[in-house]
């Protein structure tokens, strides 16, 4: 029997045969009405056009790729492409010849006049330009298909990676508002982009804590009650490009005391599993607070909202069926489920995808038909559980460079620079979580991990997980423990804790039909359609991901 025919029969089971029929119809009609004709994100199937904000991972790429060079213009230079970006968001900076002869407001067509030879450019005015003025802000249309999304792409990009053959040309004509205006400007000086991975901490206090329906959010107040500063991410990353210390509290960090290779590894980490982790969980609140109640035809913009939350936990690079190597969290949980033998549809391998992938794709794919059903309060359950599964592998990450840097196990390697980095930075990302559970727990950790300390416990640092795990809303299962695929064993002490019943944080999707009724029970179906395609690789004995193997080190 289908997953999915299997899944509708529990609904059976307690429902009336007239509500059954009626929900088979309703199924049926709200997939023929809201034909997607998007491309999938890692399997989800956006309801709305997010290639440009799925394309964020490509600047994390490219940060990465300066930071690996190690040098201070190399440094630099990633440090630019953090605050300015290269590839969302693209727009041009245009000088007309004549002043406008009238206003131009947010979002008026701007199109190229293209002589003998020229592409056909289209844009939207990115700002309002006031008549009597000479500059226009043009953002670049983008296309559905990501792999040509948008064909200017410069930004604070290094001249190799510059994508210049749909730029504006360097002089022209432009036609706004029946008007046409000649205009020059410098392709590689006058073309920017107004998304960046900066701006997701530094729009923080404003998006999530004050002035945004909902605000404050609850899972921001964590960070910004722990750190004391509302861009803590950004405090952390821009330290750590520059050498510089933190001005947070409870954490802080001096990276004066590392070379580039510790610093590198603080500010790429910190950019994916920070600053982007973080607005990855503002786009679902922000979706779920513009969500009008009952009303199934006028929540596209919390749909949207909701597309591009998943869109910046995947990026890409993931590709369509999540197939591709990524660089933002969805890779990341599948890294850490090969070290903690948490892959998998149960949670109980160490290969292929990880089992809190499974568990947030579907709760991606019930939010989405929630919004759509105007069905806020079932959105929002599915953020609550969001909020526990995303944890787990800062949790996982946390953990392995714990064992890493504890000369116990590890004595034959030693406290490299690189693994600090790693622990304290995973630290970082998580400590918020643990010290709204239990202060004392958060401070163990921290001082085991902060960067400066001479010495790792690893058991203290466990054990101080482990006391928040039923506050945080995970299991020991869902953790896992830190396994060595060479000796298809655990590691010395780093076996999973014993959950107290056999209850798992994942187990409430299987009462899902019968607990929030006709509608979530539709969700169920459509959320097992979207993950079906890993499924299918994993019993095939076809994973997408394959496990790192050989020791720890």
């Amino acid at each position: 029997m289908k997953l999915t025919t299997k899944l509708f029969a529990v609904f059976v089971a307690v429902s009336p045969l007239s509500t059954v029929a009626q929900t088979r119809a309703g199924v049926a009609n709200l997939i023929q009405s809201r034909e997607l004709s998007y491309e999938k994100i890692a399997g989800y199937e956006p309801g709305s056009q997010v290639t440009d904000h799925n394309a964020i991972d490509k600047d994390q790429a490219s940060i990465e790729k300066q930071i690996k060079k190690g040098t201070a213009d190399s440094f630099k230079i990633a440090q630019n492409i953090y605050e300015n970006g290269g590839h969302s968001k693209s727009y041009a900076v245009l000088t007309l010849d004549n002043n406008l002869e009238t206003v131009v407001n947010k979002k008026d067509a701007v199109k190229l006049v293209p002589q003998a030879g020229e592409p056909s450019i289209e844009g939207k005015a990115y700002a309002k330009a006031e008549a009597g003025t000479k500059t226009v802000l043009v953002q670049y249309s983008t296309s559905d298909t990501q792999d040509e999304w948008v064909k200017c792409r410069v930004g604070a990009l290094p001249a190799e990676e510059h994508e210049l053959s749909e730029c504006f040309p360097a002089n022209g004509t432009v036609s706004i508002g029946g008007k046409e205006y000649p205009y020059t400007y410098v392709q590689t000086e006058g073309n920017k982009n107004g998304r960046h991975i900066k701006g997701f901490s530094t729009a923080a206090r404003a998006k999530m804590y004050e002035g945004c329906t909902g605000c404050p959010f609850s899972e921001y107040s964590k960070y910004y009650n722990y750190y004391g500063v509302f861009d803590y991410a950004n405090n952390w990353i821009t330290a750590a490009l520059t050498g510089g210390s933190t001005s947070i509290n409870n954490f802080p960090a001096d990276f004066s005391k590392y070379e580039s290779i510790g610093r590198g590894e603080a500010a790429k980490k910190g950019t994916a599993y920070m600053a982007i982790y973080m607005y990855v969980i503002r786009e679902f609140y922000d979706a779920i607070g513009d969500c009008k109640v009952g009303c199934i035809n006028c929540n596209d913009d919390p749909v949207h909202a909701w597309d591009e939350g998943v869109a910046f936990y995947s990026g890409s690079l993931e590709g369509t069926d999540g197939g591709g190597s990524g660089k933002l969290l969805h890779q990341l949980a599948d890294k850490r489920c090969a070290n903690f033998k948490t892959c998998g549809t149960s949670g109980n391998v160490a290969e292929g995808i990880a089992k809190v992938n499974y568990d947030l794709f579907a709760e991606f794919a019930q939010g989405q038909f929630n919004l759509l059903q105007g069905n806020c309060a079932g959105a929002q359950v599915n953020l609550d559980r969001i909020l526990k599964h995303m944890p787990v592998p800062l949790i996982q990450g946390t953990l392995r460079y714990a064992y890493k840097t504890d000369l116990k196990y590890n004595s034959a390697v030693g406290r490299t620079e690189k693994s600090m980095a790693e622990g304290a930075v995973f630290a970082a990302a998580v400590l918020p979580v643990v010290h709204a559970c239990n202060a004392d727990a958060a401070k163990t950790i921290a001082d085991n991990m902060k960067v400066g300390a001479t010495t790792t416990d690893f058991k203290a640092v466990k054990k101080a997980f482990e006391s928040t795990y039923k506050c945080i809303g995970v299991t020991c299962k869902d953790v896992g423990g830190l396994f060595n695929t060479a000796s298809n064993d655990y590691y010395g002490d780093a076996s999973p804790c014993k959950d107290s019943s056999n209850s798992s944080s994942s187990s409430s999707n299987k009462g899902l039909a019968i607990g929030l009724g006709v509608t979530a029970a539709v969700v169920g179906v459509l959320a097992v359609g979207s993950i079906m395609y890993m499924a299918k690789r994993e019993k095939s004995g076809n994973p997408v991901f394959a496990a790192e193997k050989g020791d720890l080190s």
